[in-house]
């Protein structure tokens, strides 16, 4: 398709010189530009795709940058970008020194707010509202888009009943797909599925309720329905409601027939929608699949096993065991809070529950797993995905933080497996009851380990593993670390001169097989898939001093910066992590 319209948009004040009757046009341009950059590159695709219309309603109608836009989450923010000056860089999204996956304050006036983490935006955009109010800027409006499975998290409900008591120029726009990655669930949902466009359901609307003025829903695909729709609502004062209703990977076929693959398909071919093929049938598997198959397996066998995950079935492969047992694997949407005193309401009731979380959205609940799991000792078993650097999707999703903030919190046991028989035998362990709470973290992507559903074998909690015995320097390694290290030694002139410990547990640490190491060895070096600061690094340095240990001791991990995105193997060259950053420090010692 000849995409001159689209060319001449290098701005909003572009689009504004517009007919409304070339804005169809426009769309059809933006669309088949996002199709063929992600198709060839890859990144979010389906939830662009659903908001292209309102994408360029919102950009023709506001006055951004003045009037500030807020997108949720920022999945669905490609056209955004594209229309606010970025087209012609927009095949370096998500790469190393590129344009960034998500909204970024430092990347363009017309991201008024950086997001990664869901159902932020309400809670920003009447920050924003009030501060205007006070500098006397009332005629300054602040537009939060918000999918319907992120209006569900608390944090939304809270600025919600927040805006309701103020008279802010607040307009929140509820992009409602009835999906998140995976589809979206709860009450709130089903009553959003009653609502058809043109048709409010009867039963009392909860949005109203919180003295917001409520309008639609209305068409999120018919550029004249959203145009009358912020027409209408100009004339409204204070915080104002528009359900808009979208398609999930709207002009693309097979994006609206499976709208989970297609919410980042990888590469696909952009006349058909066919995802490439690759065979993965030599290929270990990925950690989160050794999780989910595990889990099934032991559940299969107790009867008292709960799988929780906010809004990650597929993602954390919890999807396996929801499919066989639905009423004992939960998704609780996106509410990682709620999950977390979930569990612990569980595990008080006798239940073995594994809640797994994604380690950057952990985060989130940090409260929780300290007041209401560690304070009360109870034993929920954490599955901590996605740790250490997740590449792409950059500073918002990695989960460079889970040691240093998991480390200082008493009764937590915390484990970090360098393979999935690890992983496998760690979940088993668990499983068959422990006294207190443990975090199992592992990283994204595939382990090494091909063979590694074999019979279950306990674990002894607290004990590292010597997989090197050399005679100058001890690499004490961490999770994903231990097969950089391991490559890095077996590239030195000679090995023998190298131990390497795979530390396995962060907390307790084995200090018996610690203190050995410092006895017997000149240097030490200790690397980590997570932040420095904080880290254990930091402890067994602290060990060193306390043991009076006179070589070296060199801790490696993630720097005391933001890491931003690139690929997994470009950061951790970054960082000083990877095999070739560990190689140099063992020239440097010997």
């Amino acid at each position: 398709m000849e995409s001159a319209l689209l060319k001449q948009i290098n701005s909003p004040k572009d689009l504004r010189k517009l007919s409304k009757a070339q804005l169809t046009t426009l769309a059809a341009q933006l669309r088949e530009f996002i199709i063929d950059v992600v198709s060839t590159k890859e990144g979010h695709l389906g939830a662009s795709l659903g908001v292209t219309e309102l994408s360029i309603a919102l950009h023709y109608y506001f006055n951004t940058p003045y009037d500030q836009l807020i997108w949720d989450v920022g999945h669905q923010a490609y056209g955004h970008k594209i229309l606010t000056g970025r087209r012609d860089v927009f095949e370096t999204n998500r790469k190393l020194n590129g344009l960034s996956g998500f909204p970024k304050r430092t990347e363009s006036e017309y991201d008024t707010f950086g997001v990664g983490h869901s159902s932020t935006s309400i809670s920003a955009a009447l920050g924003m509202a009030l501060a205007s109010q006070l500098k006397g800027e009332t005629r300054k409006r602040h537009i939060a888009v918000i999918g319907d499975a992120s209006i569900a998290s608390g944090m939304a409900f809270e600025g919600l009943n927040h805006a309701g008591v103020t008279k802010a120029n607040l307009w929140v726009i509820l992009n409602d797909n009835a999906m998140g990655i995976d589809p979206s669930v709860g009450a709130l949902k089903e009553y959003l599925l009653k609502a058809k466009v043109g048709k409010r359901p009867k039963q009392d609307n909860v949005i109203e309720a919180l003295n917001f003025h409520y309008s639609g829903p209305v068409d999120g695909h018919n550029f004249e329905a959203l145009l009358h729709a912020f027409a209408e609502l100009e004339q409204i004062e204070g915080p104002k409601f528009l359900h808009v209703i979208t398609k999930k990977g709207k002009g693309l076929q097979k994006a609206e027939e499976d709208q989970v693959k297609y919410h980042a398909p990888g590469k696909f071919d952009k006349s058909t929608g066919e995802i490439f093929k690759t065979s993965d049938a030599d290929l270990p598997p990925k950690y989160q699949d050794v999780f989910g198959l595990t889990l099934l397996e032991l559940a299969e066998k107790n009867k008292k096993i709960i799988g929780i995950t906010p809004a990650m079935p597929t993602g954390s492969s919890l999807k396996y065991m929801m499919q066989k047992f639905p009423e004992r694997a939960l998704d609780v949407g996106i509410a990682e809070q709620h999950a977390v005193t979930l569990s612990a309401g569980m595990a008080t009731q006798g239940m073995t529950v594994f809640c797994a979380i994604y380690s950057t959205f952990l985060q989130r609940a940090y409260d929780q797993v300290i007041h209401d799991v560690a304070l009360q000792n109870l034993p929920v078993i954490f599955c901590i995905d996605r740790a250490g650097l997740v590449g792409e999707d950059g500073a918002t999703h990695h989960g460079v933080f889970d040691i240093a903030y998991l480390r200082c919190i008493p009764n937590l046991v915390i484990a970090s497996p360098s393979n999935a028989t690890d992983l496998r035998n760690l979940l088993y362990t668990a499983s068959l009851g422990i006294k207190n709470p443990i975090a199992i973290r592992y990283p994204r992507g595939r382990s090494e380990d091909k063979e590694w559903q074999k019979e279950f074998a306990k674990i002894e909690l607290g004990k590292s593993k010597t997989l090197l015995n050399g005679s100058e320097v001890a690499v004490l390694a961490l999770g994903s670390c231990v097969t950089d290290a391991k490559k890095a030694i077996a590239a030195t002139n000679d090995s023998s001169k190298y131990s390497l410990i795979d530390l396995l547990f962060i907390k307790p640490l084995d200090l018996d097989l610690l203190i050995e190491v410092l006895q017997t060895h000149q240097h030490i070096i200790i690397v980590e898939d997570g932040s420095k600061k904080g880290g254990i690094g930091e402890e067994i340095a602290q060990l060193a001093l306390q043991e009076k240990f006179k070589g070296k001791v060199i801790p490696l991990g993630i720097p005391d910066q933001f890491m931003h995105h690139g690929t997994t193997e470009e950061l951790k060259d970054l960082a000083g992590i990877s095999s070739g950053a560990i190689l140099k420090v063992l020239h440097e010692l010997i």
